[in-house]
């Protein structure tokens, strides 16, 4: 009976991205995108592959220093990459660490025996969440290893409710769980899932200290800044635009860089009306030529570069937390930046542990935000101390890399 229903989730899922896809154009992509079924014709007899899926773009950050350190640690590995969303494939489908790219087909019992089938894989890395009931069991079905990689549980969350039955024999399909926290682990035990848990912490953090590490400046973001303070803010929305508007007309002595979540023309559009005054990323070089750079906030018309945007922030704004769900604030944390985010960050361990060690500050509203922003930016000591105990944290919680790839090494399961 649970597969009857999760079938007409399915079904009602499709149907409803078919007609969403009428005027929305990421709907768009996740159909085209799966029109072809995926084929590898090039699987050499004898090379394991490893396979990991992503829901998005934020989780293969999240499993990127896991596959980049597989790629080292097993060079004659193939890779396989999949994606649920258009956000995570059209950002990474030329990514160079991967060996075959695909959206992941819709989650079917055909269609599941027939990728499974395509792709061999001798591994399977399944970042943090997105639980597919039909790949799951067939993985299990034919003892493939599959690791749960960076997975935190919440009590809110369906496998934890009287109708979880479905859900808990999904998590059964798991050899072994990686999960970022104690708590996690103590809501699987409630499920009789005792063994084969490791608290590895969260890969992200192995993710941003490698991107800090190696940072490569950004083209023309040094001679916009200058000698000013400068206020980064990241994966806006709406709301959190809303919040900035007054400060960034009142303030023109500060530099602000504003990087929207969403890209697409329209957004950007809208943005611009917003923040009138404003100059494009993409006109900026022409404009610096001319010395015609006359405004004070840029705009960041392009993905790729916000992590490293971050580095030349006296303050970061991370957006997502007025309900949307708060963004990658670990990103600006690596640096040494004091984070400011919106009120909605419950979920988020990373954000209430940043707030506790006074890394970062949550505000309500814009003239909470001014007031932070001001204290923060007069007071050159506190300013430092805040970024300090950001940084500090973040480094504290390296090393869910290591864990992970040392159990694939001692399971021997990329060894023929």
């Amino acid at each position: 009976m649970p597969t009857f229903f999760y079938n007409i989730f399915l079904g009602l899922y499709l149907a409803g991205v078919k007609l969403l896809s009428i005027w929305n154009p990421k709907a768009r992509l996740w159909l085209s995108g799966r029109k072809k079924f995926p084929v590898i014709n090039d699987l050499q007899a004898g090379k394991p592959v490893t396979w990991m899926h992503c829901a998005s773009l934020g989780e293969f950050e999240q499993g990127r220093p896991v596959l980049e350190l597989i790629r080292i640690q097993y060079p004659n590995t193939v890779i396989v990459l999949t994606f649920f969303s258009p956000s995570g494939y059209e950002a990474q489908k030329n990514y160079k660490g991967a060996d075959h790219i695909f959206y992941l087909p819709m989650d079917s019992a055909i269609n599941a025996r027939q990728f499974i089938d395509a792709v061999q894989p001798t591994l399977v890395l399944w970042v943090k969440y997105e639980y597919w009931f039909y790949y799951l069991t067939e993985l299990k079905k034919r003892a493939i290893p599959t690791l749960l990689i960076s997975g935190i549980f919440r009590e809110d969350q369906p496998f934890f409710k009287w109708y979880g039955g479905l859900w808990e024999k999904i998590l059964g399909s798991f050899s072994h769980f990686f999960v970022q926290n104690e708590e996690s682990k103590k809501l699987l035990s409630t499920l009789d899932i005792t063994e084969n848990i490791t608290i590895s912490g969260d890969t992200r953090f192995d993710r941003v200290i490698a991107i800090a590490e190696k940072f490569e400046p950004v083209a023309g973001i040094e001679q916009f800044c200058g000698n000013s303070k400068v206020i980064v803010a990241g994966s806006t929305w709406e709301d959190d635009e809303a919040e900035l508007i007054h400060y960034v007309k009142a303030n023109p002595h500060i530099k602000f860089i504003i990087a929207p979540h969403e890209i697409g023309a329209d957004n950007i559009k809208d943005v611009q009306k917003e923040f009138p005054y404003a100059i494009l990323y993409s006109a900026l070089n022409e404009l610096q030529k001319k010395g015609a750079v006359n405004s004070n906030c840029l705009i960041i018309d392009n993905i790729g570069m916000l992590s490293r945007l971050y580095k030349y922030a006296d303050v970061a704004y991370v957006g997502g937390a007025f309900g949307e769900g708060l963004h990658n604030i670990l990103e600006a944390a690596v640096y040494g930046k004091p984070v400011l985010f919106g009120s909605d960050y419950d979920k988020y361990a990373e954000a209430i542990d940043l707030i506790d060690c006074g890394g970062a500050i949550s505000i309500d509203n814009a003239l909470e935000l001014e007031e932070i922003i001001n204290k923060l930016l007069a007071n050159e000591e506190g300013l430092r101390s805040a970024g300090d105990a950001a940084k500090n944290y973040v480094y504290a919680k390296k090393g869910a890399t290591e864990k992970i790839i040392q159990h694939i090494q001692e399971k021997r399961l990329l060894t023929t």
